[in-house]
């Protein structure tokens, strides 16, 4: 059988997850942005791109899976999840998860944060209400839906790990990592982080407010005001 496949680049604009004016920052997340965009089109599959103005539900895990439902709808039975905060996504990986998922049932791109980066399904094993009920964005997720598609005996394949932008600690591992890198993207992570570290003295008179919330997602990070 014919397999179809589409792309959906889940994760909100830019604004929405912009809740600082620095301007650094906003630059950074637009690169991002366009980044996962181009690198997408370089696979030459259809893709969507769902961010907050297209999400339906009121939790992640609802909106997650919507737009997946609402991609089958389309006609495709095999969708390739993921977000727009992973500098070192290249379209390799996408076609890699392209040809796994030909052969096995999910493939999973794992992040360092313990969630995932890329998450690939077939639509005749996509239970929506299971996944939609796992713990997203906790530290549980990975094990949690290991040990769910280990349960229901489902083939699942494996990308290679790769970080995400959750909070700046991410910005070390990325730019000490011997992967290649974006120059504008490298560039702008070295000034956000400069900013961060000029910040950080002021953490304890706000206290201990961060730049960055936490959050174990593909999505983008949550900028708090400072």
């Amino acid at each position: 059988m014919n397999k179809k496949t589409a792309i959906l680049i889940f994760a909100n604009s830019a604004e929405k997850e912009l809740m600082s004016s620095s301007v650094a920052s906003a630059d950074f997340f637009e690169l991002l942005d366009s980044k996962t965009v181009k690198t997408v089109e370089k696979t030459g599959l259809p893709y969507f791109h769902y961010s907050e103005k297209e999400q339906i539900g009121n939790t992640f895990g609802e909106r997650f899976t919507n737009a997946i439902d609402a991609i089958y709808n389309k006609g495709f039975n095999q969708v390739i999840t993921l977000g727009n905060d992973i500098p070192h996504l290249t379209a390799n990986h996408i076609l890699n998860a392209k040809d796994k998922l030909n052969h096995s049932d999910v493939v999973l791109g794992p992040s360092t944060d313990g969630g995932f980066y890329l998450m690939g399904f077939k639509q005749t094993h996509f239970n929506t209400t299971k996944i939609q009920n796992l713990p997203w964005q906790t530290k549980q997720l990975r094990h949690c839906l290991n040990a769910e598609l280990q349960q229901q005996q489902i083939k699942t394949a494996y990308l290679e790990t790769l970080s995400d932008i959750d909070d700046a600690s991410d910005f070390e591992i990325i730019l000490e990592s011997f992967k290649p890198l974006d120059f504008k993207i490298k560039k702008l992570l070295l000034k956000l982080r400069y900013i961060i570290q000029i910040w950080s003295s002021f953490t304890a008179v706000f206290h201990d407010k961060s730049i960055f919330k936490k959050h174990y997602n593909k999505g983008s990070p949550i900028l708090l005001h400072i």
